[in-house]
């Protein structure tokens, strides 16, 4: 049998329904599989270094039993934090540190959206590809720029590793981490009792860009405010480096330092997130909003379109256009 091992940060960062969420759907597998005549397969205790934590202003609690107790288990999964990252962080380090221990012992390790944090902070995830909530990806990057952070992925796996991304998304890694620890034909069980999309494999579609400033590069800023302000403009990287007096190697090297992302990069996300506002509230056809964001070719526009979103232009106006969703 493999223990299982929710854990309980300090605090009130610990997000409610990722911990009841998790233990419910791993529970759930567990007594389907004895139904069909195995034995019990894993063994769940959500566990923390308190007795009690409450959460929500009082309205919910949780009573972990105490992970001193817990030598060895197969599977930690860390829930989901509160966005006080720096302060979550400190009031955790005694956790980060079991968590280190018990990983070295050979357990695996699931975070669930901004649990990934804990896992970072650990320092499991150096050198590693990781996902978490795209809304925190700024902060991420800012603490721990040694990660691989890839916030278009809904679940990563590596080494022992598994992260997923944001909000609700952690139903599909519990289901992902169902077949790994059952089998499939019970994470399809799973996913119908609890009505949860099996196939999903990606947060693009949720992901609203923000435009990272919060680097203290003035020169990058004024380079992001142009771009910005000239979306249907064609844009000569060239001439604004020049523009703004350094070289076109150095704009790029400081670019990608700043934000992440090449200036060409960041100019298609630009264009994609201002493309799906305009889908989303108006209507104009993805015609009219391709060329207001400066796109005059058809297949480019859609191409970018699906790569950072995951969907074709239409198809993303059907799903989240008011008019034709309503």
């Amino acid at each position: 049998m493999k223990h299982v091992t929710i854990v309980v940060p300090k605090g009130i960062a610990t997000n409610l329904s990722s911990v009841t969420g998790s233990y419910e759907i791993l529970v759930t597998a567990n007594e389907y599989w004895q139904q069909l005549g195995n034995k019990p397969k894993i063994d769940v205790r959500i566990a923390g270094f308190m007795s009690e934590l409450q959460l929500n202003r009082g309205f919910f609690s949780i009573h972990p039993s105490s992970i001193l107790d817990i030598e060895k288990t197969d599977l930690v999964i860390i829930p989901s934090l509160s966005y006080d990252h720096d302060n979550v962080l400190k009031e955790n380090k005694e956790l980060v540190g079991w968590i280190s221990e018990q990983y070295k012992s050979g357990a695996e390790i699931a975070s669930i959206c901004t649990g990934a944090f804990l896992l970072a902070d650990a320092g499991i995830l150096d050198g590693k590809t990781c996902s978490t909530h795209w809304n925190a990806a700024s902060d991420f990057r800012r603490l721990f720029p040694n990660v691989n952070l890839q916030i278009d992925k809904l679940i990563t796996v590596e080494n022992g590793v598994y992260t997923n991304g944001g909000a609700y998304s952690f139903l599909n890694l519990i289901l992902f981490l169902v077949e790994r620890y059952f089998d499939r034909d019970t994470a399809i069980y799973c996913s119908k009792i609890f009505q949860i999309d099996i196939e999903r494999s990606s947060q693009s579609p949720f992901l609203v860009f923000q435009t990272q400033k919060n680097h203290g590069d003035d020169l990058i800023c004024k380079a992001q405010t142009y771009i910005e302000e000239n979306l249907s403009e064609k844009i000569s990287f060239e001439s604004l480096a020049s523009k703004l007096a350094t070289s076109r190697r150095n704009f790029d090297r400081r670019f990608i330092k700043a934000t992440g992302n090449t200036p060409v990069e960041y100019l298609q996300r630009v264009k994609v997130e201002v493309a799906k506002r305009t889908l989303e509230k108006g209507r104009k056809s993805v015609f009219e909003v391709m060329n207001e964001v400066g796109y005059s070719d058809d297949k480019a526009f859609r191409e970018v379109f699906k790569k950072i979103t995951g969907l074709s232009p239409l198809d993303y106006k059907a799903k989240y256009n008011r008019e034709t969703s309503g």
